[in-house]
């Protein structure tokens, strides 16, 4: 049997130059990597609060997890300071295109960026809409003043573009966020 090469590749999985093929998080990654080398901020991805309960441990070199459980529930993923002020915030992905399921964010996670509000640090969401690749920034307030508003369980895009923030593609940083909250906070133009 004659077999072509790259017979079985599936070609839509083939991204545009528009979304790159990368994740929102790999995006946001790339970010804090370019404002940590740069010296501009110091923002990490927050490790998930897991305790390990089974360990198949043949020696110190093959050890293997083999069961553990979440901790506690995890705030936010990502959090650090910039330019004197603590940032916290959360990146959320969704497939549709016209609105943002609500159950995507945790209450626990809202309670958590409202307390930062409260504290005066700087809680948002940062949200991309992967189908038409867009991606927004929603500050907790705004999202506050959605949720004290409305009692729908989705935020509709029309929301995100009339209230929230568009993150611009870049090449580097590829999610330039903090170029929002220069202008949200910092006294810039937005």
């Amino acid at each position: 049997m004659k077999r072509t090469i790259g017979a079985r590749y599936n070609f839509k999985n083939i991204n545009t130059y528009a979304n790159r093929g990368m994740t929102l998080e790999a995006d946001i990654k790339a970010s804090n990597d370019y404002y940590l080398v740069n010296d501009i901020a110091v923002i990490y991805k927050k490790p998930t609060p897991i305790t390990i309960s089974k360990v198949n441990y043949p020696s110190r070199a093959e050890a293997v997890i083999k069961e553990g459980y979440f901790k506690t529930p995890s705030t936010t993923d990502y959090n650090g300071i910039y330019k004197g002020k603590y940032i916290d915030f959360d990146a959320k992905e969704t497939k549709l295109k016209t609105s943002f399921p609500l159950n995507n964010v945790h209450p626990h996670q809202i309670k958590h960026l409202k307390q930062i509000y409260k504290h005066g640090g700087i809680g948002f969401l940062i949200v991309r809409f992967t189908v038409i690749n867009k991606t927004f920034l929603l500050p907790i307030e705004t999202l506050m003043n959605f949720l004290d508003k409305n009692s729908r369980k989705s935020i509709p895009l029309s929301y995100f573009e009339e209230n929230a923030y568009i993150i611009k593609d870049k090449y580097n940083p590829r999610v330039d966020y903090l170029e929002v909250l220069d202008k949200l906070y910092f006294g810039g133009n937005v």
